[in-house]
């Protein structure tokens, strides 16, 4: 920041400026919890030594504090990854089961979102297919905040739901099934270029459910990446150029998966690891009949609360998960 030329490209030197909040903020929090457990040993040693048990209520709040906001530390340390500061862009598709399945898209939807907006992450909401009579098909949303991709990545596969359906008239039970995909959104340190003559553009009236808010105009957007075969779509907005920017994040964010992914197959290949790890893989189960309860099968951690799990407290299951893979990686 001392060098002459530091302001000479302005967009670099922001990036300098937050990276240094990001530092300064880290070795503040540090010095803070280093005085805040002095302070708390000195309260400790002068109850002892003056036999005061007036001080314990005080000792036990100041020490339940700490441990929080270590246990709160700890966790952020195990995002490590490259891209776990990143934004994430989470995609929802419901699995065979028609109505039953396309609900269980929705109650996931409406999960994370409440989940985000406890972490005070700002969420958009970029493609959305509604089912025929109820539900969702397909949802992509985009999940901004500061290691947004690093916890949200935990939630990546299979997820099993277990009930009485609603739209049963028999009241029969139904098990069904929603994928979770989670990819993190490129940035500009990321160099993920894309050849406009390598895209398709395809342009077509937004779905809705009709009136006076249908769309008039072919504003959504289909994107087809020629050499890799992704496609992307986007008809969350009005305008056809907003939508095609978002198309780009998606794909450019698709790119990079697909990248990273090919650069782990290389490491298992040399490795001679013959374990396949396969996206897809069910990695928790969501119980409302028989019985209540949420079992995470990777690490399991089970909750009771079926319905508080539904309203966004899955931190217990990221968190295991974040220690779990800790503790593989260590090995």
């Amino acid at each position: 920041m001392n060098q002459a030329d530091f302001w000479d490209d302005p967009g670099s030197a922001q990036k300098v400026m937050q990276e240094l909040t990001r530092q300064k903020d880290k070795v503040n929090l540090y010095e803070e919890l280093k005085l805040e457990a002095e302070d708390t040993a000195a309260l400790w040693e002068l109850a002892v030594e003056e036999d005061d048990t007036s001080l314990e209520e005080e000792i036990e709040k100041a020490v339940k504090k700490l441990k929080n906001r270590f246990s709160q530390l700890e966790l952020e340390i195990l995002l490590s990854g490259p891209y776990d500061r990143n934004n994430a862009i989470i995609t929802l598709h419901s699995g065979a089961g028609g109505t039953e399945s396309q609900d269980w898209v929705q109650m996931l939807y409406r999960m994370y979102v409440r989940w985000g907006e406890r972490r005070r992450y700002k969420l958009e909401t970029l493609d959305l297919l509604p089912g025929e009579e109820a539900g969702i098909k397909s949802v992509t949303f985009s999940m901004a905040g500061e290691n947004a991709y690093g916890y949200a990545k935990c939630e990546k596969g299979v997820h099993r739901l277990v009930r009485i359906s609603p739209f049963d008239a028999s009241g029969r039970r139904h098990t069904s099934f929603a994928s979770v995909d989670v990819i993190p959104e490129v940035n500009e340190e990321m160099d993920i270029s894309i050849d406009p003559e390598e895209l398709k553009v395809d342009t077509y009236r937004s779905g809705g459910a009709g009136g006076q808010h249908v769309n008039k105009t072919d504003s959504a957007v289909r994107i087809t990446h020629i050499p890799t075969g992704i496609v992307v779509q986007c008809q969350s907005e009005r305008s056809q150029i907003q939508n095609r920017a978002y198309c780009i994040r998606i794909l450019q964010a698709k790119l990079l998966e697909l990248k990273r992914k090919q650069q782990e197959d290389e490491l298992l290949e040399i490795r001679g690891e013959l374990n396949d790890i396969a996206w897809g893989s069910q990695i928790r189960s969501y119980v409302f009949h028989p019985y209540s309860m949420v079992k995470d099968h990777r690490t399991n951690v089970e909750a009771g609360n079926v319905n508080a799990v539904m309203d966004g407290e899955i931190d217990p299951f990221i968190t295991a998960y974040l220690q779990h893979t800790a503790g593989q990686t260590d090995q």
